[in-house]
């Protein structure tokens, strides 16, 4: 067994976890587009994306990375502070949507009360340095999420990590495993029984909206897990998305991007608890006989 999940598992309660998406999952739109393309790069957002995408066919390359890039490379042409501590400053500005700020500390109480312990991760293309500036880093357990590096002058200076598609999966594993650690390689791919990890597939959800969630939520939902398309009402696009989400059979879950309490997705996020405790109580009520004889087989 996974030391670190042995340890979790004797030390806390039944682990769980609710993953999300950020960018029109917790927040509206792409987080660039809120607290950093129009007001610092004096460009617009379609005009950013374009290039970007024209980029990444240019260089072969993942879009994820291109755009990276492209934030890094037009930033310093426009002079903009590229520090971390700048970065996350902008992350305070972003906007959530509606009942964000108190989803969490609810979740975590009705976990308690299920005899659960409830962790939250962020699995994001968008970018790291930004969601640990927002107003709700202090509930995630990790961001993973694109990364920049930092030189010796504290300047972001390239891409250190990119998080799109279908390595948006190894997180998932990663906390399967307990395995939490972005570098980590080696434990990651160290083979663990499925009843020695730490958070079984089926005490897992993931709240996404859109196409760079698709792996993340076909393994959970393949798994026995809890995939929930998250839409926002207003934008057809978003809406769109998840009747795509369903009827393709990625999502079996749904609701606005409305975190309110008694909101649809509130009252899912209770009920897959509920699911949750229960087949944790049931499993343990099981009694096996302490010996048993094996019957005679006659042909």
């Amino acid at each position: 067994m996974n030391p670190m999940a042995s340890d979790l598992q004797q030390a806390h309660r039944p682990l769980a976890v609710f993953a999300y998406d950020f960018d029109g999952t917790l927040a509206p739109g792409n987080m660039q587009e809120h607290a950093f393309i129009p007001g610092e790069l004096n460009m617009s957002h379609a005009d950013f994306w374009a290039e970007a995408a024209v980029l990444a066919r240019r260089q072969r390359g993942d879009n994820v990375h291109a755009f990276m890039h492209l934030m890094l490379e037009k930033a310093r042409g426009a002079g903009a502070d590229l520090s971390e501590d700048r970065w996350r400053e902008r992350g305070k500005t972003l906007t959530l949507f509606p009942g964000v700020q108190a989803w969490f500390e609810r979740q975590n109480a009705r976990a308690e009360a299920l005899g659960l312990d409830l962790r939250h991760f962020i699995v994001s293309s968008g970018n790291r340095e930004m969601i640990e500036g927002c107003p709700v880093a202090g509930f995630f357990e990790r961001v993973y999420a694109s990364a920049f590096t930092f030189g010796e002058d504290g300047q972001a200076s390239g891409v250190a990590l990119g998080v799109n598609y279908t390595n948006k999966t190894q997180y998932l594993f990663r906390i399967n495993k307990w395995t939490l650690d972005e570098w980590d390689d080696t434990a990651i791919n160290a083979a663990v029984p499925k009843d020695a990890r730490a958070v079984p597939f089926d005490r897992m959800v993931f709240f996404g909206d859109g196409l760079t969630d698709v792996p993340m939520m076909r393994l959970l939902t393949d798994e026995g897990g809890y995939a929930v398309a998250v839409y926002d009402s207003v934008k057809p696009s978003s809406v769109a998305a998840a009747g795509k989400l369903r009827n393709d059979g990625r999502a079996r879950f749904a609701g606005p991007a409305d975190y309110t309490e008694g909101a649809p997705l509130d009252e899912q996020a209770h009920a897959m608890l509920q699911e949750m405790a229960a087949r944790l109580k049931s499993s343990a009520a099981a009694v096996w006989p302490e010996r048993w004889e094996q019957p005679e087989l006659r042909f």
